[in-house]
């Protein structure tokens, strides 16, 4: 079954500071959606707005046509994973996957290092561990959406090309919507790419866009 999740007419002020509007962005299963921007565009924001954990001045967020507010509430529908760890320190690795009703063979199927880690508590393993295992709970999830936040930062390069691989794999079976400052990962992976800037957001189709936008240069 084809999902469909679409933000429109988004307006977000922190006190004078506009930082949206009009902002308008959509995904549906079978697409990965990149966002590029420099810091303080709104990506993160918009992401938030999107899972319903952050309040704006207007947005109107349908997901299959239906009007939706808090999507985070509703189960089966959408996981987000942040630039910051979420899975608290204490939290053992294979009882998060139990938490989350997810099999912890798939992950050691695709990453099988990690077998070593999985009595170990989330704060005992690496940086790089933590975030790879934060990132599959949400992106491998039986879930219509995926939001994912900075996915290749912190990881070893080996694991940013198998996240990528999975990402291919799991938009089988989910839309998904994710940034990185590492922008050339986001063009080779999206099927579609935004540019945040100057408020609004534009779409994109290849590193010359984002120059002529203003956002890399060709030293970049």
């Amino acid at each position: 079954m084809i999902h469909r999740l679409a933000i429109d007419s988004v307006e977000l002020a922190f006190g004078e500071l506009e930082v949206l509007q009009g902002a308008y962005l959509g995904v549906q299963t079978g697409e990965v959606v990149g966002m590029l921007g420099r810091n303080g565009s709104g990506k993160t924001c918009l992401m938030k707005i999107i899972y319903g954990v952050l309040p704006c001045r207007y947005r109107t967020l349908k997901i299959d046509d239906v009007y939706t507010r808090h999507a985070y509430r509703q189960k089966g529908l959408i996981r987000y994973a942040p630039q910051f760890n979420y899975v608290p320190a204490g939290v053992r690795l294979e009882r998060a996957f139990e938490e989350y009703d997810m099999d912890m063979a798939g992950f050691l199927r695709d990453f099988p290092e990690m077998e070593k880690c999985r009595k170990n508590r989330f704060g005992e393993l690496s940086g790089g561990e933590r975030r790879l295992a934060e990132i599959y709970l949400a992106l491998a999830a039986p879930v219509a959406f995926a939001l994912l936040d900075e996915p290749f930062s912190l990881v070893m390069p080996l694991h940013i090309g198998r996240i990528k691989e999975l990402i291919l794999r799991e938009k089988e079976n989910k839309g998904i919507i994710l940034t990185d400052h590492m922008y050339r990962h986001i063009l080779e992976i999206s099927d579609r790419v935004y540019l945040l800037a100057n408020k609004g957001v534009y779409a994109v189709k290849n590193a010359d866009e984002l120059q002529r936008l203003g956002y890399v240069s060709w030293k970049s």
